[in-house]
């Protein structure tokens, strides 16, 4: 017997206010719809996210996404099945915003209102775009994560390593504001990379020398930093040269310490003698085409099956959000009104937190 479950996902986490529809039939999903908009122009003066005017855009959007969200795939409110929500972790204001509208929706329909966790939404989405099994190998970058992941089940992941301070798209952006380019800052600097030279400096490539999968991306900006200053007291400034060749070296240090970090984490995940062995990929870092190539190198010559979502589903989306939640539907799981939402939420909690802890909990 067929079974078909429709589900509409909402993303307010950071500074994309999301809404999308997906339908899983017999276990094969599909994308009906899927609206973002973006806030990039009301942060930019400001070079970078502030939280208060992204809560109060989410707040403004949501509404107006899901309305876009039923239009584009012809489907009426009445026809969803359930109603999946990030709630956490995030900018706490725009995640509030995204459970609140969740909860009107769920209340005023009566349909069951799904919890997402953010992280969970880009760990599942090859699922989503490849249907992948279980277990694989999930490197999840992104603008405030970067974590390696075993992917066991929908709700079952095991950490191998993370960053222990900084994770790479906030490097991108931090290095874009010290060279002087727009945000957002990994297609910036990415973009102007592409005019450099990557061997011109040489940057370190932090924790290369202890064991492990862990990662430090906050002295590699600092780095950059000192070798910029260093240019200008030389130069009087910066050419746009060398600003390029400074964003290359940047980006391929970091392309090479994610390469032996995966390579440390894929030794871990193959001693799972998985049937289909494959490494995951996503986050909007996941976008950076230098860093797709090099994984992929990776890949191949440990004989690795590599996949990563389009670009659209590599950043913060909706569709996401939607897909994990039917996941959790389809396991018997669902929430009510007591879902609060949270600005800290491991996918690991086994592990230890990476990044400390406190009253709100671990970082991740």
């Amino acid at each position: 017997m067929t079974r078909t479950l429709t589900i509409l996902g909402l993303e307010s986490s950071c500074d994309d206010t999301a809404a999308a529809l997906v339908r899983v039939t017999d276990g094969m999903p599909e994308i009906l719809a899927s609206v973002v908009h973006g806030q990039t122009e009301l942060h930019a003066p400001f070079g970078g996210v502030v939280p208060e005017i992204a809560a109060r855009a989410h707040a403004e959007k949501l509404d107006i996404c899901v309305t876009q969200a039923l239009t584009q795939a012809d489907v009426a409110l009445s026809q969803v099945d359930a109603i999946a929500v990030t709630a956490g972790p995030g900018l706490i204001g725009g995640v509030i915003s995204g459970v609140m509208c969740a909860k009107g929706l769920a209340a005023s329909t009566g349909k069951p209102l799904i919890g997402v966790n953010h992280l969970a939404g880009h760990a599942l989405t090859p699922r989503l775009t490849d249907q992948i099994a279980f277990p694989y190998l999930m490197l999840l970058v992104s603008g405030g994560h970067c974590q390696f992941l075993i992917a066991k089940g929908p709700e079952e992941f095991t950490r191998l390593g993370g960053t222990i301070d900084d994770a790479p798209g906030e490097a991108f952006d931090k290095t874009a504001r010290l060279l002087g380019l727009p945000q957002p800052g990994g297609p910036s600097v990415e973009q102007d990379a592409l005019k450099g030279d990557p061997k011109r400096f040489r940057f370190p490539r932090p924790l290369l020398d202890r064991p492990g999968c862990d990662m430090s991306f906050s002295g590699l900006k600092t780095a950059l930093l000192r070798t910029r200053d260093q240019v200008v007291a030389e130069k009087g400034g910066l050419t746009r040269q060398d600003r390029s060749d400074l964003s290359a070296g940047f980006q391929a240090a970091v392309c090479d310490v994610l390469a032996e970090k995966t390579r440390r984490a894929l030794v871990d995940y193959l001693a799972l003698n998985p049937a289909q062995p494959t490494l995951a990929v996503a986050g909007g870092v996941a976008a950076n085409q230098a860093i797709r190539g090099a994984l992929e190198t990776v890949c191949e010559t440990n004989g690795v099956r590599f996949t990563a979502p389009p670009l659209a589903l590599c950043t913060d989306n909706a569709a996401m959000v939607a897909y994990a939640g039917a996941e959790r539907f389809l396991a018997g799981h669902a929430d009510d009104m007591t879902l609060v939402a949270r600005p800290r939420w491991p996918l690991d909690r086994k592990s230890p937190a990476l990044l400390g802890g406190g009253k709100k909990g671990a970082k991740a």
